[in-house]
């Protein structure tokens, strides 16, 4: 699991084999790495040669090292009395993985080389990154003891500015050069706080080497809550999601999502938004999901009709979805659980609701459009059988009930995800059918090595703007500033947050803006009376948002590349698609039982009107409404919108006269529909003899249970296939 651009600003290794030459992989702020692993599953050491498996033996080493302590920190098991003080430990995972983005990324992406093919500059970075960490691990009592951060030796003092310079190279290789600017513009912040010209921003002052201790010593900054959550949380979820993709859960969600959905209308599409709901809530990462699922679903949409721009924003939406999705969500979620101080069950119920209403507008607005557009699913007799899907991966969702009770029951979202990971990786050593051998074991190493070190680089790097923040103090004034510029409007400040959280969700990943606005605007609308819960949960949502709105949608632009259309085109459609994440927070944020943050019964009245006044909102933005089958004309298509959100509001006025409005509009366009199609009846003995209603009609003139004759292969000019309806053709009518 990756952050959740955040992540999508992270490494990602290698574009899969279908994804054409001109992806964006490179362009979304992911830097290089020194290997790609391959979309096949083949463990990145096969054909490697001299140094390089010199080097994939270091990574393996420290990834199985780090884990074991983190393994020891979270189950206590402190063998022979071992134990470590938790700055301690947390330098240790500081050794073990932020110096393997030194092995693992390229400092500059122009630069190709074989796998773990490491230059002499990148070697000396991690010998430097492991002494320094372990040499601060070793004196952490003193430390702690002895006030190191105030008034350190000089050993350490210069020990602190070495690894505040490695974080910085380290955010930049993983996070992108924008996100670095901004935490080094932060962290030299407390060295100018008192000149600063506007008064809520002044703070205490730090000399540059009393600034480098605090950054590295003490317990705010690179050691502060991202990295304590990190060590303690996120690491578990990280090597669960990766044993759940080595053993084969991507491909059983996407049979399990073909045989659900496949064979109805749009089929291809629903097929799409669930796989790569199911993938990102595994992955947490928004960019990585389009890549990976993209170059399956995107031409399969395109193949059933969809146009490529339509194809593409439905990728795109769906995986940016994935990110905000319980179980498994991403990185800034379980910031959240440090932040509010509450278990990561409580965050994921809440975010429950959210992201049901978030992919119902979705399946309502593409349910629509194949409607609207006839457009037909695949023929049962090519898609898998639901049973047999099921019969053969129940291990999935074994390990993925067995983490939900634990995270219920037991309340320990730190020891929960490697029990469940264990159960996966137990099964998958011993299961006959799909065994996972020596390789794929060492691939599952070599894959949370990675993914750990990618987030470790981040999370440490965003420490700095916290530990700037907190010992300049601005962080107080910050909020306190807000609440008096808005005075006692809640609407006010949730568009400013809104605005702010979009602006830095285009430069920074979600977890560096969830972390600067948790600490300086969710303290503000706690203020205002805003729920805490929900509060923080509208930063994330907002943060995410940058992933599918222009200018810089780096999941829209990354499903653009896979379909080969207009990057703005596919982001406009993308952002229409998943226009649910711009109203939702506002709504949730409003009426906290959206975030399960009331008692049962309001919390059930709650969601549904928000269901139906999501659909109504679909209907709306695609022209077209389900379930009822009605075209709405252009005045309808108002009435519908403003009729959804009176729904979503917490007033039980306002949702029950949206509902009424929504059944009184349909019902009275239904009747209307019915007496066109009487009136437009004829004779049966004036009806052509091979004429067919319109809604019976199949696509291509083709039965729907007929086998089609065999598919034509690409063109490799263009990437489009001879017979299907490409962009700016006219669009089929039901």
């Amino acid at each position: 699991m990756r952050d959740a651009t955040d992540d999508d600003r992270a490494v990602d290794h290698g574009v899969p084999p279908d994804t054409p030459p001109d992806t964006p992989a490179a362009d979304d702020g992911a830097p290089d790495d020194h290997g790609a692993a391959p979309a096949s599953g083949t463990p990145e050491t096969a054909r490697l040669a001299g140094g390089q498996w010199f080097w994939a033996a270091v990574a393996v080493t420290m990834t199985v090292t780090g884990v074991l302590i983190v393994l020891n920190q979270v189950f206590f098991w402190n063998p022979g009395g071992f134990t470590l003080l938790l700055n301690a430990f947390l330098y240790v995972v500081l050794a073990c993985f932020l110096s393997q983005v030194f092995i693992l990324v390229r400092a500059r992406r122009s630069t190709e080389r074989p796998r773990f093919s490491v230059p002499w500059y990148d070697a000396v970075l991690a010998a430097i990154c492991v002494a320094t960490n372990l040499y601060f691990a070793v004196h952490a009592e003193q430390i702690s003891l002895e006030g190191w951060d105030y008034a350190a030796p000089p050993p350490a003092v210069v020990g602190s500015f070495v690894l505040w310079l490695l974080v910085l190279e380290a955010l930049r290789r993983t996070a992108g050069l924008v996100v670095t600017i901004i935490a080094g513009a932060f962290s030299l912040y407390p060295l100018i706080a008192e000149q600063m010209p506007i008064g809520f921003l002044q703070g205490v002052p730090f000399p540059i080497e009393r600034a480098a201790t605090v950054h590295a010593l003490g317990p705010d900054s690179i050691l502060g809550l991202p990295l304590q959550t990190a060590g303690a949380i996120l690491i578990g979820f990280l090597v669960f999601g990766v044993v759940l993709q080595r053993t084969g859960g991507a491909e059983f969600f996407i049979d399990l999502a073909r045989s659900v959905f496949g064979h109805a209308r749009g089929g291809s599409a629903k097929v799409a938004v669930t796989s790569s709901a199911s993938m990102g809530m595994m992955s947490g990462s928004a960019v990585s999901n389009v890549l990976t699922t993209g170059p399956m679903t995107i031409p399969a949409m395109k193949r059933a009709g969809y146009p490529g721009t339509y194809a593409a924003g439905i990728e795109a939406t769906a995986a940016t979805g994935g990110s905000i999705t319980p179980p498994i969500m991403g990185t800034a979620a379980f910031l959240m659980v440090s932040f509010l101080g509450v278990p990561y069950s409580e965050v994921a119920l809440a975010a429950a609701a959210p992201a049901l209403l978030y992919y119902v507008g979705v399946f309502t607005q593409i349910d629509a459009y194949a409607a609207r557009t006839g457009l037909r699913g695949e023929l049962r007799s090519r898609l898998p059988k639901a049973l047999t899907t099921l019969r053969t991966g129940w291990p999935y969702l074994l390990a993925l009930g067995v983490l939900i009770l634990l995270l219920v029951w037991r309340r320990d979202e730190a020891q929960a995800p490697f029990m469940a990971a264990a159960l996966l990786l137990a099964i998958a050593l011993v299961r006959p059918r799909r065994r996972l051998g020596a390789r794929g074991l060492l691939a599952v190493v070599i894959d949370s090595g990675r993914s750990i070190a990618e987030i470790v680089g981040i999370i440490a790097g965003v420490g700095l703007i916290v530990g700037a923040l907190s010992m300049s103090g601005a962080s107080l004034s910050l909020a306190r500033e807000l609440v008096a510029a808005v005075g006692d409007n809640v609407l006010l400040i949730l568009i400013a947050g809104a605005i702010t959280c979009f602006v830095l969700g285009m430069g920074m990943t979600v977890s560096a803006v969830y972390v600067f606005l948790a600490i300086v605007m969710a303290p503000a609308l706690v203020e205002l009376g805003v729920n805490p819960v929900a509060a923080h949960l509208f930063v994330i949502y907002w943060a995410a948002a940058s992933y599918i709105t222009p200018p810089v949608a780096l999941a829209a632009f990354a499903a653009a590349g896979i379909a080969r259309t207009s990057p703005m085109a596919t982001a406009v459609t993308a952002m229409r698609l998943g226009a649910a994440k711009y109203i939702v927070p506002f709504c949730f944020a409003l009426n906290p039982a959206l975030v399960a943050q009331d008692d049962v019964g309001s919390v059930l009245q709650a969601v549904g009107l928000a269901i139906v006044g999501v659909f109504a909102m679909g209907a709306a933005f695609e022209g077209y409404a389900p379930l009822v089958e009605v075209r709405l004309p252009g005045w309808a298509r108002v009435v519908a919108l403003v009729a959804g959100v009176a729904l979503l509001l917490p007033e039980t006025v306002s949702s029950l006269t949206g509902l009424l409005v929504m059944v009184v509009l349909f019902g009275a366009l239904r009747v209307l529909r019915g007496r066109e199609a009487r009136a437009d009846q004829r004779p049966a003995d004036e009806q052509p003899p091979d004429e067919q209603p319109p809604d019976e009609q199949p696509p291509n003139g083709r039965d729907r249970d007929e086998e089609p004759p065999d598919e034509q292969a690409p063109d490799d000019r263009d990437g489009t296939t001879p017979g299907v309806r490409q962009d700016g053709d006219p669009e089929v009518r039901a």
